[in-house]
């Protein structure tokens, strides 16, 4: 069995729509399948709106250690170079390249931190 925001990972949609569809609490594989092969209006509805925007749910992996957990990704977020558990310490990350300066965005998923290593502005 899954649950409903597991549900709406695999779907590609918000959970919130999936509540509003009443899809389930908890599902189990063979339902979700049928979902996908059949799916309703309100599904094709959906992914027909979402051509060519942002994703729905993105998957956020550790560079360090290979945490994984998906999260909505958030207007303001920039394209990561890297995410990483907000537990390790700086030397336990990959080393900034000369030229570059590092940025982190705290806050990303439940327990992440984005980074992005941005070239060094003349001026």
């Amino acid at each position: 069995m899954m649950t409903r925001r597991d549900a709406a990972i695999a779907l590609d949609i918000p959970v919130e729509m999936a509540k509003r569809h009443n899809l389930p609490a908890r599902m189990s594989e063979a339902d979700l399948t049928a979902l996908v092969a059949e799916p309703p209006a309100w599904l094709v509805q959906s992914r027909a709106n979402r051509q060519g925007k942002r994703p729905v749910w993105v998957h956020l992996t550790c560079a360090v250690c290979g945490y994984s957990e998906a999260a909505r990704p958030k207007k303001w977020w920039p394209e990561f170079d890297f995410v990483h558990c907000d537990d390790h310490s700086p030397h336990q990350l990959p080393p900034v390249d000369a030229g570059r300066v590092r940025c982190e965005y705290e806050d990303i998923g439940t327990r992440m931190i984005g980074v992005v290593d941005e070239q060094v502005r003349d001026g």
